[in-house]
């Protein structure tokens, strides 16, 4: 083609920076400038006489011919695509995206076209990713103001900004941070700002708080810089949501705040076990040197009473020793029920029996240990109840019970019981007159081996009532009390009328 004047031609050719691809009416390659072949990977003279399809990727091939020919017939300058990404094949098969014009011309009576290529594949990189920070800023949960550096109007937002702010985009445009700042001005802000006027430091971070539209204020985390919008001097500020933040750390403060106190009550707790202890310990220490030393005393004497008219000093020393010695008996048995309770041994035995048996033998027996004037009243209508449980568990609990009324109460007193039964439970009341338990003292009153202030001088180890409990609780029963210092203490049993076994 054109072999007048060709070295010029080529000279004007080679001159163009654009990729510059000539052909003919029938898509057939004449020509290629330097740029055109180095752009599509081709040596010099390769592309001549070539299809222009070898030019253009596979799948676009199919309607390419339709394309050219209607180009062809209009036979104007346009550019290709028509807002449609256009893509041009490089000789290795890679596809890249350019932009083309298209020039028809005439030349001795033959049509050709003249293209002008440009790879825009960098141009396409920075779109990406200038497309991608856009997305990024526009789709961010979290809110991103802009607003100028002198009038501190702000420029643009995000939808998150906007979402979480209340307020539209022409809204905005019209204030400046101060306006979702309240109780802050424009020098507080300006000075916590005006670092970021030195070069020597590119953002800085601060908590504040924001107030919506509505009102409503949020706590916030503010990640500010200084930047540039065209010419202009901008500074562009992301600002996270700590609401959660600050209300875990609130939550965690309450916490240890709950841990601290509960140590500090553990600590109470273990305090008053340690004195517990001291006071258990005096007092084993007390209920087995009294009775010793009345053995002890008892059988000295008895030494003394040799005649025969004697006799009634020798039986009131043997029936100390007795008392004495059963009473031991008593104290080494709690502790063995104690022992049996914590170690799960304790077997009960379960059957059927009048609950008046069980209060009859309670009664006859705590009526050896009555002070003078000392009177039981015995509950009426009980004739017809009965139990299915284990029946010398619950002969101890009121035994104990009736003792401690009765130890604890000043002659000329009365015990009164009272037991009922329904469906499922049957109830035992047992109300005393005496000397009652002091408040401060109510609480521990079921703890093992503690006694209560006021009966600290009295004969007792500390240990029935705890007993008393433990036994009830195995038989899905319940104890509890009520009880007012020199008025008297009220107990309450309640178990089930047949035992689960």
């Amino acid at each position: 083609m054109f072999q007048q004047d060709q070295d010029v031609f080529n000279v004007l050719l080679d001159s163009i920076s654009e990729g510059v691809v000539i052909v003919d009416e029938h898509q057939k390659i004449v020509e290629v400038n330097k740029a055109g072949e180095i752009m599509f990977g081709y040596e010099e003279d390769e592309l001549s006489n070539q299809p222009l399809n070898v030019l253009i990727p596979q799948n676009y091939r199919a309607n390419h011919g339709a394309h050219f020919k209607g180009f062809v017939k209009e036979h104007e300058q346009r550019s290709m695509g028509h807002g449609r990404d256009i893509y041009g094949a490089k000789k290795d098969g890679s596809v890249f995206p350019i932009e083309a014009s298209l020039n028809p011309f005439a030349f001795k009576g033959q049509n050709y076209i003249m293209a002008l290529v440009i790879d825009i594949t960098e141009r396409k990189k920075l779109e990406q990713e200038k497309n991608h920070l856009a997305k990024i800023f526009l789709e961010s949960l979290n809110e991103i103001y802009v607003f100028d550096a002198k009038t501190l109007k702000f420029i643009n937002v995000n939808e998150g900004a906007k979402k979480n702010i209340g307020y539209s985009l022409e809204e905005l445009k019209t204030m400046t941070p101060l306006d979702i700042k309240p109780n802050y001005s424009e020098a507080d802000f300006r000075k916590e700002i005006e670092a970021l006027n030195d070069d020597a430091i590119e953002k800085i971070e601060f908590e504040a708080l924001h107030q919506r539209k509505s009102g409503s204020t949020y706590p916030v985390s503010v990640h500010l810089q200084r930047s540039k919008l065209g010419d202009r001097d901008v500074y562009v500020a992301i600002i996270l949501d700590i609401t959660e933040q600050k209300s875990y750390t609130e939550r965690l403060e309450k916490t240890v705040a709950i841990r601290t106190d509960e140590l500090k009550t553990a600590l109470a707790a273990e305090k008053e076990l340690n004195d517990l202890k001291t006071k258990f310990l005096s007092m084993v220490s007390h209920e087995f040197k009294t009775p010793l030393s009345g053995i002890l005393t008892s059988s000295m004497l008895l030494g003394k009473y040799k005649l025969t008219e004697q006799q009634d000093k020798r039986e009131k020393h043997i029936a100390t020793i007795t008392d004495k010695v059963q009473y031991l008996n008593v104290i080494l048995n709690d502790f063995l029920s104690v022992e049996k309770l914590e170690k799960g041994k304790v077997n009960y035995k379960f059957s059927n029996f009048k609950i008046s048996k069980v209060l009859n033998e309670v009664i006859y027996n705590a009526n050896m240990v009555l002070k003078d004037g000392q009177h039981i009243n015995y509950p009426e209508n009980i004739d017809d109840l009965s139990l299915y449980q284990d029946e010398k568990i619950v002969e101890l609990a009121l035994s104990n019970l009736i003792y401690n009324a009765i130890k604890y109460s000043s002659e000329n007193t009365i015990i009164d019981i009272k037991i009922s039964q329904n469906k499922d439970t049957t109830l035992f009341i047992i109300k005393d007159n005496g000397i009652g338990i002091p408040k401060k003292d109510q609480k521990n009153i079921f703890q093992r081996y503690f006694r209560a202030e006021n009966a600290l001088l009295m004969q007792g180890t500390g240990i029935g009532l705890n007993i008393v409990k433990d036994h009830l609780e195995n038989l899905n029963g319940s104890i509890s009390f009520t009880s007012v210092e020199q008025k008297g203490s009220t107990f309450t049993i309640e178990l089930p009328n047949k035992a689960e076994q």
